[in-house]
């Protein structure tokens, strides 16, 4: 009987979360997808620096990190913004990482 539970709560976790997926404008490869894509952009302002801040998915079931702008902001020291970039990668749904990338000075 204890068999029997333990399976159906295994089953229930395995069939109830999602797959370890990132946001990519072109959508994501069933094996493998690496995807920068554009944000926003503007011309006011030079580019002498570059910050990043990334957040990791495994399996659907941890997700962790921080892709705020105003993180990859603060890494840089920046705070004139002239573009925001994102970075996609995924690997089979098993494992994503999204990463916000900002230049500017």
């Amino acid at each position: 009987m204890k068999m029997i539970k333990a399976f159906i709560v295994g089953a229930t976790v395995i069939i109830t979360t999602g797959c370890a997926t990132a946001v990519s404008p072109v959508g994501n490869g069933a094996l493998f997808t690496s995807v920068k894509g554009p944000v926003n952009a503007t011309t006011s302002t030079g580019i002498s620096k570059s910050g990043q801040s990334c957040a990791t998915n495994i399996l659907g079931l941890i997700a962790v990190g921080d892709s705020s702008i105003s993180t990859a902001k603060q890494k840089a020291d920046i705070s004139k913004v002239a573009n925001i970039d994102h970075q996609s990668t995924t690997v089979l749904g098993l494992f994503s990482n999204f990463c916000t990338i900002v230049e500017g000075e």
